[in-house]
């Protein structure tokens, strides 16, 4: 057939094609695919599958394309990403889809950030990060050497770490450079804190004393323990420090003035900690925002106000055994809501508005797992052998890390916890810094700390 008389034909056909209804135009294709050959079916292949595709993150609202991307995983989701330009414009603008993949990895969400692609950035750190966790490769050790006797006392604020020795001597030092910022002389140290200009220790010669950093001189000495002093905190809003010892008591005393103002006892153990912390939640005890004391020694943890009365009575005594077979680990975490303690039952948290114990974690496959941080996301635990990494939400372990065998302390003064901001939630910022510190046989201090990311 000529060109010509086929476009008349073809023309001719075509107009009484679309007369037809639809059962009618599906008899004519089902004749006409009949009557083809090879040559004709394969045409007919290769062309159906580009007349059939729809491009429906194209086509769709925005609005409908974020909400069937919620369905999809992120791994999922990032393979999509790769099908067009088109496509990975859409995904990656999904705020609320990387949003809620970086929660599920306990990453903290700043609700501020308005830019549409920031998100499926910080889900590509996010999962790098958490990658390195399950894979062991998120620290990297350091060591700090100065003292010439073992190190008893640790305390870590700002990127700065002070340790109290044997040696007679306190030190300051940066983390971050190794660097010894200050060293004085002391009496032996059991316990220290310390704040931009002055340094607070407790000793094995029954005394606490006040010090001052930049000429190393004694501002305070406050005696009238009768045991060594194994805790202490202050606050100096309050002008209030707090002392716990082996003598079984707590004393408050006046940080500028040095005087005793209360002397509280009850403890039939050593008093290995006492925290100092403003109340967050309302109970009928206390409210927000009132001071309260926690004392704590091998079987319980008292809860005292704090005020200048004589004889004050103790609030609250939590214990996780009426019979004092189950010993507490010499750790507390207090946060002026929550109360957590491990002990070799697990991990206990109190609720301090109620006292009650809202949950008690437990690790079969692992003893005497002994608390260091504890967060809304991760707790970070030790014991003999690795530090710990636990995701709270669903109670399980998502990484470790070897320790080497260091000095091991009945009262948890050798060994301390660094930076705590990403036990809430990591952010991409605050996984920097000092993760653990313990004090080994060689008188060095032994640091465990982020590695940069990749």
């Amino acid at each position: 057939m000529e060109r010509k008389d086929f476009e008349t034909w073809l023309d001719n056909i075509s107009v009484t094609f679309l007369s037809l209804t639809d059962l009618q135009k599906n008899e004519t294709l089902d004749h006409l695919i009949s009557l083809s050959g090879a040559v004709q079916l394969r045409h007919l292949s290769n062309n159906l599958e580009t007349l059939l595709k729809r491009d429906f993150l194209k086509l769709l609202p925005l609005e409908l394309s974020f909400y069937l991307l919620k369905w999809l995983d992120p791994q999922t989701l990032l393979t999509c990403c790769l099908v067009s330009k088109q496509w990975n414009k859409v995904i990656s603008a999904c705020t609320e889809v990387w949003q809620t993949a970086c929660k599920n990895l306990g990453w903290q969400i700043d609700d501020s950030v308005q830019d549409a692609l920031h998100w499926k950035k910080v889900y590509l750190k996010a999962i790098l990060r958490m990658k390195q966790l399950e894979d062991h490769e998120a620290f990297e050790t350091s060591s700090l050497i100065g003292h010439s006797a073992r190190v008893y006392a640790l305390y870590y604020k700002d990127g700065l770490l002070c340790t109290g020795s044997d040696d007679l001597s306190a030190k300051l030092w940066d983390v971050s450079t190794g660097q010894c910022i200050y060293g004085i002389q002391t009496h032996t140290c059991a316990a220290v804190k310390f704040d931009e200009q002055k340094l607070v220790t407790g000793s094995f010669d029954n005394t606490v004393a006040c010090w001052e950093w930049s000429s190393g001189a004694r501002t305070q000495h406050f005696r009238g323990h009768t045991g060594a002093v194994f805790s202490v905190d202050y606050n100096d809003d309050l002008d209030i420090l707090v002392s716990g010892s082996a003598d079984f008591t707590v004393k408050v005393w006046a940080l500028s003035a040095g005087t005793c103002l209360n002397t509280l006892t009850g403890h039939t153990e050593w008093v290995t900690k006492v925290v100092l912390q403003k109340c967050k939640v309302k109970s009928l005890l206390h409210s927000p925002g009132d001071y309260i004391l926690l004392s704590a020694d091998k079987y319980e943890i008292k809860i005292w106000p704090i005020g200048r009365e004589i004889n004050c009575k103790c609030l609250k005594t939590l214990s996780v055994s009426e019979d004092r077979s189950i010993c507490l680990q010499p750790r507390l975490h207090f946060d002026g809501k929550y109360i957590v303690c491990s002990s070799a039952l697990g991990l206990y948290q109190w609720d301090f508005a109620s006292y009650d114990i809202l949950r008690v974690i437990k690790i079969p496959e692992i003893a005497n797992l002994a608390l260091l941080g504890f967060g809304d996301i991760f707790a970070l635990l030790f014991d003999n052998r690795y530090l710990y990494i636990m995701d709270l939400r669903t109670e399980s372990l998502i990484s470790r890390w070897p320790l080497p065998e260091y000095r091991k302390s009945k009262r948890g003064s050798s060994f301390l916890a660094g930076e705590a901001s990403w036990l809430n939630g990591l952010d991409g910022h605050n996984d920097t810094g000092l993760v653990f510190a313990t004090s080994m046989p060689d008188h060095s201090i032994h640091l465990v700390l982020w590695k940069e990311h990749g």
